[in-house]
């Protein structure tokens, strides 16, 4: 049992460590290449931040452990809303300026919901994971064309996308992270496997719990200081690109390299709840696109409720 915690902390650390590292040498090296930094900042933000969580997932995968990177992926989006977004929203107010998230919160809803109906047979072919691979595609290519009718958000964008352009030192970063990476995954998903099991856990129950938000935790870290220096739409399109990537391309992915069986569960509860969370913030970003600290309580008090029912149901 401690061996176990020592491992999945290790991880998690090594983890948060390879994520930074990737994006600044992601952020450098597409700068050194000419690619504009709002473009750069646009896509770091909504999207490449999820990385640590796709190598959680590629390493349950490549062990045969399949139920706990679903759990991770779903999880993770039901931690982005009610533990990331809710915990920032509580610290401080989140003006949204970014017109299109309000949108890409819709293609999340509609994502979701499809993705219930593709498992109702209690399986995602390969074809579906295609079908969810090419939504992806088709939401990244309106995230572009929707953020350049939005010139203001451009120094925001590139600030996020702000470092050294040196090569040697990127290609460096790139390594270093490439090595964090592999071996905070593998360490989370041993510990967190052993803690499950210690814990009377299910593969599904610790990767919906234990891993999905323990790798919330730099996340959430750094959410509640960008929302403290105003920048709601960094934290706000963090969350919902994240949540895109999570559930089109990590599970959409998945689902590509061979036919992935949902257990029944996760049909029925986990991808509802999921489902759920991304449709508490519909009403939140009508109007004003401003969440307050009593939304942001709303979301954390959902996502307590569903730690507890799912506990419960274990």
């Amino acid at each position: 049992m401690i061996g176990a915690l020592f491992y999945f902390a290790a991880g998690l650390f090594l983890l948060a460590l390879g994520g930074d590292s990737v994006v600044k040498a992601a952020a450098g090296i597409a700068r050194r290449v000419g690619i504009s930094p709002f473009v750069t900042g646009l896509v770091l933000v909504a999207f490449a931040t999820s990385l640590p969580e796709l190598a959680v997932n590629l390493r349950a995968i490549w062990i045969g452990d399949t139920a706990l990177a679903l759990g991770n992926a779903v999880g993770s989006n039901i931690a982005n809303f009610g533990l990331t977004l809710g915990a920032a929203a509580l610290c401080a107010p989140l003006l949204i300026r970014w017109k299109a998230l309000p949108s890409l919160l819709v293609c999340l809803v509609v994502a979701t919901l499809a993705t219930i109906l593709l498992g109702q047979d209690g399986r995602l072919t390969r074809f579906d994971g295609l079908v969810l691979l090419a939504a992806f595609v088709a939401v990244l290519g309106f995230s572009f064309a929707f953020g350049r009718r939005q010139p203001e958000l451009r120094s925001e964008f590139a600030a996020f996308a702000d470092t050294r352009t040196d090569p040697a030192l990127n290609l460096a970063r790139f390594a270093i992270a490439a090595a964090l990476l592999y071996f905070g995954a593998k360490w989370v998903v041993q510990g967190g496997a052993e803690l499950g099991e210690a814990l009377g856990m299910e593969s599904l129950l610790s990767g919906l719990l234990l891993v999905a938000i323990g790798t919330a935790l730099p996340e959430m870290a750094a959410a509640i200081a960008a929302a403290r220096r105003g920048q709601g739409d960094i934290v706000a399109g963090h969350v919902i690109g994240s949540s895109l990537f999570n559930l089109l391309v990590v599970v959409g992915g998945m689902a590509v390299v061979r036919d992935v069986a949902l257990p029944a569960s996760f049909v029925r509860f986990e991808l509802p709840a999921a489902l759920v969370f991304a449709a508490l913030l519909l009403p939140m970003l009508r109007g004003d696109l401003r969440i307050s600290r009593a939304e942001g309580g709303v979301l954390m008090l959902a996502f307590l409720a569903w730690v507890a029912f799912e506990l419960w149901m274990a």
